[in-house]
């Protein structure tokens, strides 16, 4: 017997779920019991290992020797899907290393459900890439390679936010006009519908989809403006060369403040261009520690230190990072008011997108019925509360943020699948 799954692979974390016999769907444990694991790979140089998830972060944690690969999805559609990352002495293109992902993923599932996986529905957001359709057809052909290499006969697609609709629509009594606001890692999705109990038994849903918008903007893109603001200044960014003619290259930073562009600084050339930079530059002992990070491979703890700090001011008002880079210490305080100020453009950008959606629907704000939240990111607290304010009648609803996507696809799955054989 072959069965359908669903599949959430998202920018940073990922689940695989299915409908049970009893017609109710439930995520599949893939890591130490836990149904979430996070969407990272390590390659450890040691021993030619692969770790995923977790265990990746630890190895990594660690200070264990390799590669660390994180925010996968969030290549899909770019120019950096042509390039290559060489580990060791192996090449790798990052369709590959996708695979390898998803690979042990539909492993770890299969060995759960003591059976195969042949049929999948892959959620996928609104927009890879924003105002490229081109782009945005070819990030979904490259996932759906990646996912068929691992051994998926039978491949289909559904809007995360649709399936994040789908999982709610199983708890309404009544018919509803809601709003599902899907805020991941790397993208913010917004799909309007009607639910109810009898649509739900429906085998075509598509004219229950009034409209849907996307944006590529999630948690990782706030990292990256948190970083950009507060801690890339103590490195460099924002200063001038010697002569005061110019401010030191922009790229550089962005790169280090962005999860799948760190492994980019990793390079020889990269450093060369760093300590050139230095050589010029007035805060010149700034770049130098910036090169001693580079050198030492603390790109993605760096990261990772900001991220922590993000989640931190979810409950408190203030913050403050230290992070080590050898005899120095890298110091910031950071105050719910920086992390709201880092954030306002893509909170506009947001708010936009939600408007966007409305409109295309034919439908005013005082209308929708309920605001479902779904996605780590709706619990960033200047979120939440644009969110509400932007629909103060309705039913404000807050499901499984991570789990929710997961779960409607998984109904999506054995919808258009069904059990085979």
């Amino acid at each position: 017997m072959t069965q359908a799954c669903g599949l959430d692979f998202g920018t940073s974390n990922s689940t695989m779920g299915q409908v049970g016999a009893d017609g109710v769907p439930h995520l599949l444990a893939l890591e130490d019991g836990k149904p979430t694991i996070p969407s990272v790979l390590f390659f450890g140089f040691e021993d030619d290992s692969i770790h995923i998830g977790r265990q990746a972060v630890a190895e990594y944690v660690s200070g264990a020797d390799g590669r660390l690969m994180r925010s996968l999805k969030s290549v899909l559609g770019t120019a950096l899907m042509g390039d290559s990352t060489r580990v060791k002495a192996t090449s790798y293109g990052f369709i590959e290393i996708l695979g390898l992902f998803i690979a042990r993923l539909k492993a770890r599932a299969e060995t759960e459900l003591g059976a195969r996986l042949d049929s999948v529905v892959c959620g996928r957001p609104v927009h890879f890439i924003d105002d490229d359709p081109v782009a945005d057809a070819a990030a979904q052909a490259q996932l759906e390679q990646a996912v068929r290499a691992q051994g998926f006969k039978h491949v289909a697609f559904q809007f995360e936010p649709i399936a994040a609709a789908l999982d709610y629509e199983r708890q309404v009594r009544n018919e509803k006009l809601a709003l599902i606001a899907d805020l991941g890692g790397g993208t913010a999705d917004f799909s309007l519908g009607r639910v109810s109990p009898q649509r739900a038994r429906a085998s075509d849903r598509s004219g229950d989809i009034l409209a849907t918008a996307g944006v590529h903007v999630g948690g990782t893109d706030f990292d990256r403006l948190l970083a950009m603001a507060k801690i890339m200044p103590e490195l460099g960014l924002g200063t001038r060369t010697r002569d005061g003619k110019r401010h030191l290259p922009v790229a550089p930073y962005h790169d280090l403040s962005t999860w799948h562009r760190i492994n980019r600084l990793y390079t020889a050339q990269a450093l060369r261009d760093l300590r050139s930079t230095r050589r010029e530059a007035q805060a010149s002992e700034r770049v130098a520690t910036m090169i001693a990070l580079i050198e030492d491979r603390l790109g993605h703890r760096l990261i990772g230190a900001v991220e922590a700090a993000k989640i931190e001011l979810s409950d408190a008002n203030s913050t403050l990072l230290t992070f080590a880079v050898r005899d120095q210490l890298l110091t910031a305080a950071i105050s719910i008011d920086d992390f709201n100020q880092a954030l306002a453009g893509s909170v506009q950008r947001i708010e936009n997108t939600i408007a966007e959606t409305l409109l295309r629907a034919g439908i005013t704000a005082d209308q929708v019925d309920s605001l479902i939240l779904t996605g780590g990111s709706t619990q960033v607290p200047a979120i939440a509360r644009r969110l509400a304010a932007l629909f103060p009648a309705a039913e404000l609803v807050r499901t499984d943020v991570l789990g929710s996507v997961g779960l409607g696809l998984a109904l999506e799955a054995a919808r258009q699948f069904g059990p085979r054989s």
